[in-house]
């Protein structure tokens, strides 16, 4: 290989380091900071593990939710946030692809419309709603809203997977008189599997990180509050942040999704075997 061959091999690596060195670098300050006294750039003046006393009792004093609950309430949220997408994106898509209802087109123009109308614009009115329903400052207001607006999505990607499933085994399983329900169960659901693993990792990332919604549907650090909203409550205008602590806390809310996306990367990543033709 000359020299030139050897360049151009090197170049695409040397780009993917120059891209990939400033996200490390935020997450070894991030890593360095949550126990540190304090940091000066890159460097450490002191080691100590005050900052993750949070993990024995509540920071804010007592009243306050524990970090261990509010990390039960981001999971509630989150898990059930991904099993009701999940289903019902997986219902919706197989039947907005597979059958011919009236309405169809119609229904699909306004999911599409929904997926792309800014959620900011619609809080207002979303609180008010709540409000009459009783449902403001619960979990179950927060989960519904989140679930509304993830839907949209869910459904269109699904629909995408449906969309590229051959008509074949489906027709053979009609004919020998299986209903529509056992052929979506049994048939159509496995060969959609990265479908429904990238929606899943999707909407659990979203539950989980989730700020506006809880945030605006919650009332502070609360018992129900969310790690996103509690996190927040750190800022303050009167009292000094104390970043170490900060910096903790976002650690703490890292690790289950850098878990939860290092045994699922590969789901993830193939999510390019279906959605390309999704036709209406």
């Amino acid at each position: 290989m000359t020299l030139k061959q050897k360049i151009g091999a090197a170049i695409p690596y040397v780009i993917l380091v120059i891209t990939v060195l400033p996200i490390v670098v935020g997450y070894f300050w991030l890593v360095l900071s949550s126990f540190s006294v304090s940091t000066e750039g890159l460097r450490s003046t002191g080691f100590t593990l005050s900052n993750w006393s949070f993990l024995r009792e509540p920071p804010f004093g007592r009243g306050y939710p524990s970090i261990w609950r509010v990390t039960f309430n981001t999971f509630v949220v989150a898990i059930s946030m991904t099993l009701t997408v999940v289903i019902v994106s997986s219902l919706a898509g197989y039947a907005l692809s597979r059958l011919n209802f009236p309405g169809r087109k119609s229904f699909l123009s306004l999911t599409l419309l929904l997926h792309a109308f800014p959620s900011v614009t619609l809080l207002i009115g979303i609180y008010f709603v709540l409000r009459a329903l009783g449902l403001y400052n619960t979990l179950l207001g927060v989960g519904m809203v989140m679930i509304g607006f993830e839907l949209p999505f869910g459904i269109w990607l699904m629909k995408g997977f449906f969309d590229n499933v051959s008509w074949d085994m489906e027709r053979a399983a009609l004919i020998d008189g299986a209903s529509r329900f056992r052929v979506w169960g049994e048939i159509i659901l496995p060969t959609v599997k990265p479908g429904l693993a990238a929606l899943a990792i999707f909407a659990f990332i979203s539950g989980w990180n989730a700020w506006l919604i809880p945030r605006t549907f919650t009332i502070g650090a609360g018992q129900q509050a969310t790690l996103s909203v509690f996190l927040n409550n750190f800022r303050s205008d009167t009292v000094a942040v104390q970043w170490g602590t900060v910096t903790a806390v976002g650690l703490f809310q890292l690790v289950p999704v850098a878990i939860f996306f290092i045994f699922t990367q590969d789901l993830l990543l193939s999510i390019y075997a279906g959605g390309a033709k999704g036709g209406t």
